[in-house]
């Protein structure tokens, strides 16, 4: 990866963050065989912690590793982690971006743009492009996190930026916004070009409706054959579908190129969704054919008015495009946007992009089609909308609202299932230059002790409140130190990494419970926000569960996805874990601090 930039408001902190850290690895050590210890036996436990003792050795092979990881930092310019994580998590992830790496926002309605579609398409354009002119002119303020700056670097991608399929390792394309200011609309699986930047001045909104309804109506009622659906393939089927696809005609390769290079996709889908999964649903995968889901930002438009986001996850995490989001909805909601005024100047229509079809690829294309229904059909995804308390009254619990969300996700688990498994939580680490994100490892001996406790009918609320705020605290603690870059599995990723072909590995990653403590049934994260109605993925293991969440002031949303698993019951104890849980916190509420 090349360094950011410096310069500008955007980048003015950059050259000043510290680097990401190599914890040590006695600490390392110490923190794994803690996260370990509440998913194994006891028996299975002495074998690892023999391992890691092995590990640490002085003289073994655990400081050899180290040492490379050290000089390996050593020559690195951004991170000694950013390269390995872009590649290992996924430029190199080989399976499909739909269901698998992309994401998901659904915006709360707006009143005034029910059934109005291309009124609600153009005012979230117009939104979009001033986000779009802060990033690129850098005037941008930074990211903050308690008044300290966080890396910037992700922002890079976010406009004009597009993945794109190789043999073996995908890489990203950015380019020039200054010379790329059109965007594409999708409408019945067509891809229009629409310029936004005519002569020098970007078009008003009322002018970006009057295209959009252009579209509306060159599109018809007719459905062209859904090339997007391409870009829900694994991605060495893809690769060779592009190069196959580019070799029949230059025509091809250029269409695709306008659509690399484009600023953002608007898909104007001609659905109406209303229910919370319907909405999750539409926005995370849709039919698979109005959409170009290598591009990093798309926002979906519904014929009922209803709108989202789905971005792809390769460059970027979700804090740039949730902070990009919010700043839209937010705006638009409060009038700060200037919506221009129309020039009165005939402009061009938008330009429909043409494909040359073959026979060979139209059967590509209806191949794609099919693997891709035969995907979305082996999911499910529920959405759990609790509205009897929030961040407000969990803050006055005492408690961390992230951490009793985390709870929440464990109890639901427990109540389900009867045991606890490995969870992942996302732990931001942009406090460092380059910084993307460490696991946060939800359970402890402590969140196990609670879950079972909630369960036993012979503790008082009192002792069960006690065992949750261990648990909770156990959770914050871990998430501390995983924000501090001093987490277990980006170190060890980078340790495993650095053994050479033809070495042994060592007994610490064959061991049964380096497999297990990173087999991520329960894949969690949160980003919140008042204007969101929906986030979400799908999950990372077979026999698991995504689960995103959103911590809302007076309500809070979980949105759970796995291969059909059981979603009904899972969802009904969430509900169940929050009515029970606030009342063994309240039994606990720590005296006011003098």
């Amino acid at each position: 990866m090349t360094p950011c930039p410096t310069s500008g408001t955007l980048y003015k902190y950059q050259s000043d963050l510290p680097r990401l850290p190599i914890p040590t690895l006695e600490e390392t050590g110490a923190t794994y065989l803690k996260s370990v210890r509440p998913l194994v036996t006891d028996e299975q436990y002495e074998k690892t912690a023999a391992a890691v003792y092995e590990f640490l050795k002085p003289g073994g092979v655990g400081e050899e590793l180290q040492r490379r990881l050290i000089a390996h930092d050593e020559s690195k310019n951004t991170s000694w982690l950013i390269d390995w994580w872009n590649s290992y998590a996924y430029m190199a992830y080989r399976d499909p971006v739909v269901v698998y790496v992309n994401y998901f926002f659904c915006f709360v309605d707006v009143k005034k743009h029910v059934n109005k579609p291309a009124g609600r398409a153009a005012e979230i354009i117009t939104a979009a492009m001033e986000f779009r002119r802060l990033v690129t002119s850098q005037e941008l303020v930074p990211d903050m996190a308690r008044k300290a700056p966080l890396c910037v670097n992700q922002y890079r991608y976010l406009f004009n930026s597009c993945r794109i399929p190789q043999r073996g390792e995908d890489i990203a394309r950015t380019a020039d916004p200054s010379e790329n200011n059109h965007i594409i609309v999708m409408r019945k699986n067509q891809f229009y070009v629409l310029e936004l930047v005519v002569d020098g001045r970007q078009l008003s909104t009322t002018e970006i409706e009057s295209q959009i309804e252009l579209i509306y109506f060159f599109a018809g009622d007719h459905k062209d054959l859904p090339i997007g659906a391409f870009t829900t393939q694994d991605r060495d089927s893809w690769f060779k579908l592009r190069e196959k696809f580019i070799s029949v005609s230059s025509r091809n390769m250029l269409s695709l190129d306008k659509i690399e290079t484009s600023a953002f996709v608007v898909c104007l889908d001609d659905t109406t969704p209303v229910t919370y999964e319907e909405r999750a649903m539409s926005c995370w995968v849709g039919d698979g054919r109005n959409r170009f889901f290598d591009k990093s930002c798309e926002f979906i438009i519904f014929d009922n008015g209803v709108a989202g986001f789905n971005g792809e996850h390769s460059m970027m995490d979700a804090t740039p495009t949730s902070r990009m989001c919010e700043f839209i909805l937010d705006g638009l909601e409060k009038g700060k946007f200037n919506h221009g005024v129309s020039s009165g100047q005939k402009l061009d229509p938008p330009r429909k992009l043409s494909f040359d079809l073959t026979a060979s690829v139209i059967r590509d294309v209806r191949a794609a089609e099919e693997k891709f229904d035969a995907l979305v059909a082996q999911h499910d995804l529920k959405v759990v909308v609790f509205e009897g308390y929030g961040k407000n009254a969990i803050k006055k619990l005492g408690c961390s609202p992230d951490a009793y969300a985390q709870m929440a996700i464990q109890l639901a688990y427990y109540k389900t299932y009867g045991k606890c498994v490995a969870t992942y939580e996302s732990a931001q680490t942009k406090k460092y230059a380059y910084g993307r994100t460490e696991t946060g490892r939800s359970v402890s001996v402590e969140s196990v002790a609670w879950v079972k406790g909630m369960q036993d009918e012979s503790l008082s609320l009192e002792e069960k409140g006690k065992l949750g705020r261990k648990a909770v605290a156990a959770q914050s603690s871990y998430m501390a130190l995983a924000a501090d870059g001093r987490g277990v599995d980006r170190h060890l990723l980078g340790l495993r990494l650095l053994t050479k072909s033809g070495e042994k590995k060592p007994a610490l990653f064959t061991d049964a419970s380096f497999a297990l403590s990173s087999h991520w049934a329960l894949s969690t994260s949160q980003i919140t926000s008042e204007y969101f109605l929906g986030y979400g993925w799908g999950q990372v293991v077979s026999d698991g569960y995504g689960v995103a969440y959103m911590i809302k002031e007076d309500s809070l949303h979980f949105n759970l996805v796995s291969l059909n698993l059981h979603n009904d019951v899972f969802r009904y104890n969430f509900l169940e874990a929050l009515r029970e849980m606030r009342p063994a916190f309240e039994a606990t509420i720590p005296p006011p601090k003098k």
